[in-house]
């Protein structure tokens, strides 16, 4: 039950129904609107909590904490965004930050893969074919895709952004298809990028991913402007 709180009142936030400032319904006018026990919502409060969403204080309340604050790399926090209509300006930063980390993440994975690391790329995209990247199955095998490019890189501060990398694809890619098809396919750009990996080709596998990734962004805002 806390877990569903935390969703509504997370999703509430990251959309703007609540903005940085407001200040949240008391324990037990908020447990009685939703029918919950109070321990339930203390508990919810405790997750936005831990996420840097809110702040409780004696009092004073529970308040939605500014933007800044926010563990917006967290991947939960990444669902609750796109659960409803993601704010342009989150979605920018969310693939400004994929376009610096990704593409030098390929540029070290060219260089340190081993074969264990191209045979789990391959496996993601023989199952990103398999499934279509209308599918949680598909979706899931992008996510692989990704990690295991993280993961090749042998560099553990890039390793840790792997939830939070894949967590920003799923959602992007699940958010591109509600209204429409995906505009075109992008399982070729994945290819591209694992062709250049095999074949030790630093600056083009830093390149393949640049284009993945800006092309992911075109597909977005086409998606955001429909």
């Amino acid at each position: 039950m806390h877990g569903a709180i935390a969703h509504k009142l997370g999703t509430a936030i990251l959309s703007g129904e609540y903005a940085p400032g407001d200040r949240l319904s008391g324990e037990v006018a908020f447990s009685e609107q939703l029918d919950v026990s109070r321990s339930a919502y203390r508990e919810a409060m405790q997750v936005l909590a831990a996420k840097g969403l809110v702040e409780s204080r004696p009092k004073a309340g529970t308040r939605v904490l500014p933007r800044e604050r926010w563990n917006l790399l967290d991947p939960e926090v990444l669902a609750w965004a796109f659960s409803g209509a993601p704010d342009v300006q989150f979605v920018r930063a969310l693939f400004e930050l994929r376009a610096v980390v990704e593409p030098a993440a390929a540029g070290f994975a060219a260089q340190r893969r081993d074969r264990a690391d191209l045979k789990a790329m391959k496996d993601a995209l023989t199952a990103m074919r398999r499934h279509t990247l209308a599918t949680d199955a598909g979706r899931a095998a992008d996510r692989d895709f990704h990690n295991a490019v993280l993961k090749a890189t042998r560099n553990d501060a890039l390793v840790v952004l792997s939830a939070s990398i894949g967590a920003a694809v799923h959602w992007t890619t699940q958010f591109k298809q509600r209204a429409r098809a995906l505009p075109r396919n992008p399982i070729p750009d994945h290819v591209r990028v694992y062709d250049m990996i095999v074949a030790q080709d630093v600056d083009g596998a830093t390149a393949a991913m640049r284009v993945l990734v800006d092309l992911a962004l075109d597909d977005t805002r086409f998606a955001m402007e429909s």
